[in-house]
């Protein structure tokens, strides 16, 4: 790889994303090209350049770039530092061919709401394991990048479906060991993926994978503490692995599975129950007269 440049690629296990791209380039330009996807962009640090449709355009720090499938563009660094950006290509689950249009015209989107949305799917992809957060997230993406593109109308505000919500958290806690992906909740309940997250926060103060990484969190507690080993917790609770389970349990209790574990106090550890204290400090111990 040449100097001055770094890429990571990979293809999630996250229905709507063809693949993730992370870049860091200097020199490199872009000649004019197209992709089959969308191509949805932040850039995180410099600029970068590009003409779409004959058109020249930027990319602002605090802008979300969207290129339509099948329409030439190119791109170079707008400054001299390079530029660092984060790029998911979509297929048209995500977003219909109708818009392509509208895309074209206004391909630059100023609008921090949705770029925060969009770093939180990059954030929520970069490790396994979080995918129905990473499609909780880009289902809401998906709903703003829609408004955006559509005509300019009057939309009423989302009404509340509490028993919509229900529904789902009765599934969720039918599966809390299992996968779950949103795509699957929302055939089961016949809604909209964007539709069923907000009706679940809306109802609940939580998002739906929230919701189900607190429940996985109460059961491995109660398995950690019945002595189970933090690997075993892992795969009994429904986390990718014992770095998965890690990872979410510091930051929900403070301390990792095994120092939380080695907290118990002796007397409590599964098999030590019942017992006799043989440390000296108990009153089980008759080899003192006192």
């Amino acid at each position: 790889m040449a100097a001055g440049q770094h890429v990571a690629a990979w293809r999630p296990r996250v229905p709507g994303v063809t693949e993730v791209f992370h870049a860091r380039f200097t020199e490199y330009a872009y000649p004019m090209h197209v992709h089959e996807a969308w191509t949805l962009l932040i850039v995180d640090a410099g600029a970068v350049r590009y003409d779409l449709d004959r058109h020249e355009h930027g990319t602002p720090h605090d802008a979300v770039t969207l290129l339509p499938p099948h329409v030439p563009h190119n791109g170079s660094s707008a400054t001299d530092g390079g530029f660092r950006k984060r790029v998911l290509y979509l297929d048209g689950r995500l977003l219909p061919a109708t818009l392509i249009g509208a895309a074209v015209d206004r391909p630059d989107l100023r609008d921090p709401l949705l770029r925060r949305r969009v770093a939180q799917v990059h954030a929520a992809l970069t490790g396994p394991g979080e995918e129905l957060e990473a499609e909780s997230r880009l289902a809401l993406v998906g709903e703003r990048l829609r408004e955006h593109l559509r005509p300019r109308v009057a939309v009423a505000p989302p009404r509340p479906d509490p028993v919509l919500a229900r529904r789902l958290r009765e599934l969720l806690d039918a599966r809390v060991a299992e996968k779950v992906t949103l795509a699957d909740a929302a055939a089961v309940l016949r809604a909209h993926p964007a539709h069923l997250v907000r009706a679940f926060s809306g109802a609940y103060g939580i998002a739906p994978h929230q919701y189900l990484t607190s429940r996985r969190i109460d059961r491995a507690r109660r398995l950690l503490l019945d002595g189970l080993p933090t690997a075993e917790t892992a795969a009994a609770t429904g986390f990718h692995d014992q770095a998965h389970l890690t990872r979410h349990f510091r930051r929900l209790v403070g301390v990792t599975p095994g120092r939380y574990r080695a907290g118990t106090p002796r007397a409590h550890r599964a098999g030590d129950v019942g017992r006799p204290d043989r440390s000296g400090s108990g009153t089980g111990d008759s080899s003192r007269t006192g």
